[in-house]
């Protein structure tokens, strides 16, 4: 998996696909880490950082989609006490 820019660059749908990937490929590593078949141990962290990369990137999405809509929040009832 690609780091920053590589991600940016991506679709929705892909980087939806990729995440999908990415957490079967995690679930498959802990499984082969309690049979004791995992060779690479560290694996399961680079694995564990490319799911993060991704829901990061989903989530920055998210909220530059919402401050382009809607603007400026309410304040909030009771004035923010």
């Amino acid at each position: 998996m690609a780091k920053g820019e590589a991600v940016r660059d991506l679709s929705e749908p892909e980087i939806q696909k990729r995440l999908a990937d990415a957490r079967q490929e995690l679930f498959t590593l802990r499984l082969q880490r309690t049979s004791g078949k995992l060779l690479n141990p560290a694996k399961i962290l680079q694995t564990r950082r490319t799911v993060a990369r991704l829901l990061t990137e989903l989530r920055a999405r998210e909220l530059s989609e919402s401050r382009d809509g809607a603007g400026r929040r309410a304040p909030a009832p009771g004035g923010g006490r």
